[in-house]
């Protein structure tokens, strides 16, 4: 696997969801302002683990809006392993279809090759989104120091958005209901 570097261009693949979801017309309320209308653009970096999970499920709870917009962000080492596709491609379609059941917002979803922490800042200074949620690896402090951690790579680097960092399951339930 190649790392993405600074200013090199990387490999990505533009998820399109099924018709799972209802086309619904943007929100006509007189007391919004036009700005708000629009909404802002919310990065969720996910993968299959529990963590990314429960970082989805707070997302969708406590900071989401209506006529917000969810970037789905996944990356993996190659986009030729097909196994791998398809399975990002479910999760993708099932979280799309949560995030409109519940909150009611707009999904858009990409599966980016390469280094997590790198593209993840890249779609974020792509994107320039209201923020970039991700959760934890679940991994031990000795384990981070060691290998290094996507979350605090993201949270040194990217200089674009705010990055929200949702502790693992282990810290508890009580943070999404």
């Amino acid at each position: 696997m190649e790392t993405v570097m600074e200013d090199e261009e990387y490999n990505w693949s533009e998820v399109k969801l099924h018709s799972l979801i209802p086309i619904v017309p943007e929100p006509e309320l007189d007391r919004e302002t036009g700005e708000r209308r629009r909404g802002r653009d919310i990065v969720i970096a996910i993968d299959h683990g529990p963590n990314s999970k429960h970082a989805f499920d707070w997302a969708v709870t406590h900071l989401c809006r209506l006529a917000d917009t969810l970037h789905l962000v996944h990356a993996v080492s190659s986009l030729k392993n097909e196994i791998v596709y398809e399975a990002t491609q479910g999760l993708i379609e099932k979280l799309a279809v949560e995030a409109f059941s519940v909150a009611m917002v707009k999904t858009v979803a990409r599966i980016v090759e390469g280094d997590a922490g790198k593209v993840i800042c890249k779609e974020a200074e792509r994107l320039k989104p209201s923020a970039v949620v991700m959760g934890t690896r679940g991994r031990g402090i000795i384990q981070s120091v060691l290998q290094g951690s996507v979350a605090e790579y993201c949270l040194h680097n990217c200089k674009i958005a705010p990055v929200i960092i949702v502790p693992g399951k282990e810290a508890g339930e009580v943070s999404v209901i």
